[in-house]
């Protein structure tokens, strides 16, 4: 045990370091933290008050202080998780006796239906991307990047920062490595494949010219000139929008999330088992999963409702 540092932000950075080194926590949830335990520490401060004296009272302060200022309730729920992570970490390294946090009662997060895209919205999105880019090595990187996505239903960071090493040899499986540091095994379709290879053609060919110039190779996919040497979520999700406005698509449902929802629930449509798509998302709990099925109902109900000859004749008997 080491004795408790002085300065709050020590505590918040030793926090973040420990789970990081011990729990393997993705960089963005890491960011999430940060970012949570900042705005508590600030509030704290502004009261005099710090970390190793804080009380259950001043954590339901703070709470309602996030209420008064607008904040949603999955917004509550997720910084008092951040806190309670935090001195449930003091607990353990004996900088506190207690964890203030522990017995207070979350907002709870209001379940909402993800937002998803139709199969006629995912077709032109793949039919612009091949026309999408400043050059055919460009359109070549972008095919790729949203076949694979719709393809496997990645997250968006996994997408960005998969190793070329995982689609090599043309595999119609491929290892993706998830948040906290779990695997799984995803399938790669024809087209997405197909994509594939054609940019690793080209990819291949750039990193070669890179390599005769004495610059390091990159071990991504989808390298980039950026600090993080891949291309990054901003990029990607502005590569979308540009694409949705293309595609005559919506730009306000176009997300990585929404591809990702639109594999899911395309997927269940289509008869696959809800275990199996709990793999293919990575998903810890099966209730997770089971949201897309609220997803699909609703879609049932519209097609019923627009489409059964009786229900048609109702709606026409009420106008």
């Amino acid at each position: 045990m080491t004795s408790a540092p002085r300065d709050m932000m020590q505590w918040i950075s030793t926090f973040l370091e420990a789970q990081a080194a011990e729990l393997d926590a993705a960089r963005n949830t890491r960011l999430a933290y940060g970012r949570d335990l900042k705005d508590f520490t600030e509030w704290l401060a502004h009261r005099g008050g710090h970390f190793a004296t804080a009380g259950r009272d001043e954590v339901e302060a703070y709470l309602v202080s996030c209420d008064a200022n607008g904040l949603s309730k999955a917004t509550r729920a997720r910084r008092l998780s951040s806190i309670r992570q935090l001195f449930r970490f003091a607990h353990d390294e004996g900088w506190r006796d207690d964890n203030p946090a522990i017995r207070i009662k979350g907002p709870g997060a209001v379940q909402r239906l993800p937002k998803t895209l139709s199969h006629d919205d995912v077709g032109r999105l793949l039919s612009a991307v091949r026309d999408l880019g400043r050059g055919e090595d460009e359109r070549l990187r972008n095919t790729a990047l949203m076949e694979v996505l719709y393809a496997t239903g990645m997250r968006v960071t996994e997408l960005v920062t998969l190793p070329v090493s995982a689609v090599r040899g043309d595999p119609r499986m491929i290892l993706v490595r998830g948040k906290g540091g779990k695997e799984r095994m995803v399938p790669l379709s024809g087209p997405a494949r197909q994509a594939v290879l054609a940019w690793l053609a080209v990819r291949d060919g750039a990193e070669a010219k890179a390599r005769a110039k004495g610059l390091p190779a990159s071990k991504f996919l989808f390298p980039s000139s950026g600090a993080d040497g891949h291309l990054t979520r901003q990029q990607f999700h502005h590569l979308l929008k540009t694409l949705a406005v293309a595609a005559g698509v919506s730009p306000a449902s176009v997300t990585p999330h929404a591809l990702r929802h639109a594999f899911a629930t395309h997927l269940l449509a289509g008869g696959a088992d809800l275990r199996v798509i709990q793999t293919l998302l990575g998903h810890a709990d099966v209730a997770t999963t089971e949201i897309y099925t609220h997803v699909l109902d609703d879609h049932l109900k519209e097609l019923v409702l627009t489409h059964h000859p009786l229900a048609k004749g109702r709606a026409d008997r009420k106008t």
